[in-house]
């Protein structure tokens, strides 16, 4: 621990500094020194901490039987989005083929080749994180197919997708954090950073990605009273995500809150097959799944050394 402060005794006295000394003039009472405060059990702060408190205690005991199975479900989440792209190009090969050839210009063949490589690559890295083997070359295939597809399908400039997919990839970047173990790796004539390091910068780059979705669904749709509040606590949880303020606690809050509205805003199995909207909430859906899995990573490994709870274990 750094930056600890050790109190000690002054020479001669049997109290310790910043206690309480005894009245001079033989009064049984005693005061404070100068510096010292006794913490107030009516003060707002002091509840507000000890609910807090309480929050994360129940958070701690409720989780504990699933905690050994949060990192499986958590890859699981994030990857199941590419899964469902993958099959839904499979299943729908000529009209993803006419749109790439008639609106997007591609020429016959090179789109053939475009939705077969996302296939590919989707299947086998979404298997690798599951599997947790290749980790980094999964991580970096999939953070390929999102650029490749926003491109390819000119949904770049589009800012609910492109708010989306930010959060996508931050999921990804917290499937590669978490498979990240200390290890040294020196490579001669260049400055270099250890394992350890580099999981605090990818960790850090994972939380704020991670709270672009819920930026988006701020951005997007009606207003109603409900939607405000909603919004505020969400935009609070999430500030105290990127900052790492009780980061666990403002995660689990979210994971609750996009579940939620995950079930009862993009429920695409009540709408008919036949409906061209039911595709848009199935893409929605498997999205929302993939970021509310990189939540629960978060909620599993915490916020990493970049984070005001770190520092404050360091105090």
């Amino acid at each position: 621990m750094t930056s600890r402060i050790s109190i000690g005794r002054p020479q001669g006295a049997g109290y310790p500094q910043g206690g309480y000394q005894p009245d001079p003039h033989g009064f049984a009472n005693s005061r404070p020194s100068s510096g010292y405060r006794a913490a107030d059990p009516e003060d707002p702060l002091e509840r507000i901490r000890a609910v807090g408190k309480q929050i994360e205690d129940y958070i701690e005991i409720y989780s504990q039987p699933l905690r050994p199975h949060l990192p499986t479900i958590g890859r699981f989440m994030i990857v199941v989005t590419f899964f469902e792209d993958a099959l839904r190009i499979l299943t729908q090969w000529s009209d993803q083929l006419w749109y790439l050839q008639r609106h997007r210009s591609f020429p016959w063949g090179i789109s053939h080749i475009f939705l077969l490589l996302n296939v590919i690559v989707m299947v086998i890295a979404s298997g690798s994180i599951i599997a947790k083997r290749y980790t980094e070359y999964a991580v970096a295939g999939l953070v390929g197919v999102v650029i490749a597809q926003g491109f390819g399908y000119g949904l770049i400039f589009d800012l609910n997708f492109f708010l989306r997919n930010l959060s996508v990839v931050g999921g990804l970047f917290m499937v590669f954090s978490e498979s990240m173990i200390t290890r040294n790796r020196l490579f001669a004539g260049l400055p270099t950073l250890s394992e350890n390091d580099r999981r605090k910068y990818f960790l850090l780059t994972g939380r704020i990605l991670l709270i672009f979705l819920f930026l988006g669904f701020v951005l997007q749709g009606k207003w109603s009273i409900g939607r405000a509040i909603m919004s505020i606590f969400g935009f609070i949880a999430c500030a105290m995500v990127v900052v790492g303020f009780k980061a666990k606690w403002s995660a689990s809050f979210l994971v609750i809150i996009l579940s939620v509205f995950n079930v009862v805003v993009n429920n695409w199995w009540s709408i008919s097959s036949a409906h061209p909207a039911r595709d848009f909430l199935k893409y929605d859906f498997f999205q929302t799944l993939s970021i509310v899995g990189g939540l629960i990573l978060l909620v599993n490994m915490g916020p990493g050394g970049f984070s005001v709870d770190e520092k404050k274990k360091n105090f």
